[in-house]
């Protein structure tokens, strides 16, 4: 049965139960896009609310149970229901009700695409827009919906949640540690420990080395995609190809689907398309349908925007970005098919990582809208502080961390540096799981993670 109800603080909640006695509610709010004028326009930001009902069987055991908010990783991505299996069990084994934030921009939080911009005319109006989607006021978010559900307890420890940030996620729970650290009990972190950098150049010139590791590491795996790669990227040079969305599947678009190498089975998948495509070729000379939509299917850039308009300026304060990303790379012959198509044969080319180019405005369909306001953030240096330096010194909030020695996303060294920075952070540390490690591995990390926040020192 679903419950609908609408609440004095203007939440809207619907009530329902799924699977295992899990309780959901789903919660809408209305908060302001720019907290520097409240009483200014407002966007929905929705967070599912889940309570384990074996835990709290009355509304008053319910209401004692401590919040856990997830901050999903991205940037620019929702968070789907959650089943009663992997991280999200073992979350509520420890007694936490659970908060699952689709951040404002994603989802079900007032999502930005450009068929919803109809109102704003020119690419300042939109760039100005965009600016109010990074961790800070992510993290004003938080605070608002904090203050709505548990601001009201009387004792102040109860007015305390924890969060957990994956990814991204973890970026945001250190922007919470800096500015707005009284509303938290504990932070949980995985694969999230943020660089704290003014702009993005220093991120890719060290990710960019373990992006080439792992593309030797796929060649080696897979020598023969050397050439199936070269001789597939010819083709895409010499045709016009369209996917299914009207998107354009150029050598460039090819190569960025090496997003996946940094995740646990994403060579193999890589290597999969790559034989799909070759056998297409082989027998028809030309790329399938089933082939095309799945390539279309993998990059998610189209339906969640925000992740190529943002993933520089979620590095900015007080710099510009400059299209960092491709600056690095040109700077790496082995990322430029113009220059490996002149090599041998036995030269392969490499994948991008996780990277954003000013082509994509032109080669994805649904980014092509936003071309223009993503080159004004692209030079735009006024991006405000997401981090305090000094706060996290003497941060005195619990802070358990998961990090991966080999994470092709959040840099090995970049995120020691960082753990050094926040007074007090403890990390379990592997070069056993890759940065989805929270996916791959649920239980393991989660344990390792809650072993670490009850760790006592003699």
């Amino acid at each position: 049965m679903t419950a609908i109800e609408t609440l004095q603080d203007g939440q809207t909640t619907e009530t329902y139960v799924i699977k295992e006695g899990v309780k959901v509610v789903e919660r809408f709010f209305q908060l302001p896009l720019d907290y520097a004028k409240p009483d200014g326009k407002k966007i929905q930001v929705f967070a599912r609310h889940m309570i384990p009902k074996w835990k709290a069987k009355t509304s008053k055991e319910e209401d004692e149970l401590p919040y856990l908010l997830y901050l999903q990783g991205g940037p620019g991505f929702e968070i789907p229901l959650q089943d009663t299996s992997g991280f999200a069990k073992e979350i509520h084994e420890k007694g936490y009700q659970t908060l699952w934030l689709d951040q404002r921009g994603t989802g079900l939080s007032t999502a930005i695409s450009p068929d919803v911009l109809t109102s704003l005319k020119s690419d300042q109006e939109i760039a100005d827009y965009l600016k109010h989607f990074r961790a800070d006021n992510i993290v004003r978010d938080c605070e608002a919906i904090r203050q709505i559900l548990i601001g009201h307890k009387p004792h102040p420890e109860d007015r305390k949640w924890t969060i957990m940030g994956q990814s991204f996620g973890g970026f945001c729970a250190i922007t919470y540690l800096s500015f707005h650290s009284q509303g938290l009990k504990e932070v949980f972190m995985t694969g999230g420990l943020a660089p704290l950098v003014d702009h993005p150049d220093p991120v890719y010139k060290a990710t960019i080395k373990k992006v080439a590791q792992r593309n030797k590491i796929y060649y080696e795996k897979y020598p023969r995609d050397i050439k199936r790669v070269r001789d597939l990227l010819t083709y895409l040079e010499e045709n016009e190809v369209l996917l299914p969305n009207g998107g354009r599947l150029t050598p460039r678009r090819w190569q960025q689907l090496g997003l996946d190498l940094g995740m646990s089975g994403g060579i193999d998948r890589i290597h999969q398309l790559v034989l799909r495509a070759s056998n297409d070729l082989a027998l028809f000379g030309k790329l399938s349908y089933k082939l095309l939509q799945t390539v279309e299917r993998k990059q998610d850039f189209d339906g969640n925007p925000l992740f190529a308009i943002l993933h520089e300026p979620i590095y900015c304060q007080g710099q510009a970005p400059r299209w960092a990303a491709a600056r690095v790379v040109e700077q790496d012959p082995r990322f430029s098919w113009a220059h490996v198509k002149t090599l041998a044969e036995t030269e392969p080319i490499y994948y991008f990582g996780e990277m954003i180019f000013p082509d994509m405005f032109d080669d994805y369909s649904n980014l092509r809208p936003l071309k223009g306001a993503a080159e004004l953030l692209a030079r735009d240096s006024s991006w405000g502080p997401l981090y305090d330096l000094k706060q996290l010194a003497k941060n005195e909030v619990k802070v358990s961390a998961a990090t991966y020695i080999d994470d092709m996303y959040v840099d090995y060294g970049l995120a020691q540096e960082t753990a050094a920075a926040i007074r007090g952070t403890e990390q379990y540390i592997t070069n056993q799981l890759f940065h989805n490690g929270i996916h791959a591995e649920p239980k393991e990390v989660m344990q390792r993670l809650f072993a670490l926040s009850r760790r006592e020192y003699d």
